[in-house]
């Protein structure tokens, strides 16, 4: 891993909550019978937290890439804040199905938060200019539309691997006989030796 990002204060908070839920998950499996319901909750929530904790800071790698493009980064943005959002609503489960060590849950709620303010301004860092248009919506840029017109979209096609005789503009020159490619009632042969001339 580059170890410029483990420099940044976002990813070392993310690495702090990941290690902080693994040492709190530790104790669910001092806390209780297997054959209690309860309990087993315990252990998805167990499972499910870990796995979002490590999920936060895979995704922050992914989109601390600079030259991603804008939507690309907003996708990873759009996970942390989920995995994030997810531990929160779980540690208030935990405290449901009996979790008793209280005060740790409180200290992930605690860090969560801390990330949460990192976070935030992480995101007003990314380059919003260096963007396509998402055409779900979802992630474009502050005042970028999913039907906004795009110059990208009009450029002509040029297939390097399909007939080669497909012309992007419509003309189907099959053969070489220039008479036949264009129907604007001008001699076609006359016209371009007059060009050549």
């Amino acid at each position: 891993m580059d170890e410029e990002i483990r420099q940044i204060p976002l990813f070392i908070k993310a690495e702090e909550i990941y290690i902080l839920v693994c040492k709190v998950l530790l104790l669910v499996e001092e806390n209780g019978d297997k054959n209690d319901l309860a309990n087993n909750i315990l252990n998805d929530y167990k499972n499910s937290l870990k796995s979002s904790a490590f999920t936060i800071a895979g995704k922050i790698v992914n989109a601390h890439k600079e030259d991603m493009l804008y939507h690309s980064r907003m996708q990873n943005v759009a996970i942390i804040r989920s995995e994030a959002h997810y531990i929160l609503t779980s540690i208030s489960g935990l405290k449901i199905c009996g979790f008793k060590e209280h005060d740790y849950l409180d200290l992930i709620r605690d860090e969560i938060e801390a990330f949460r303010i990192l976070f935030t301004e992480w995101v007003k860092t990314f380059n919003v200019s260096n963007y396509v248009i998402d055409r779900w919506g979802l992630f474009n840029p502050p005042g970028i539309n999913f039907d906004d017109f795009d110059i990208d979209d009009e450029l002509p096609f040029d297939d390097p691997f399909g007939d080669e005789d497909y012309d992007p503009s419509g003309n189907n020159f099959d053969d070489f006989d220039i008479n036949d490619d264009f129907d604007d009632g001008i001699d076609d042969e006359d016209e371009l030796h007059e060009l050549v001339s």
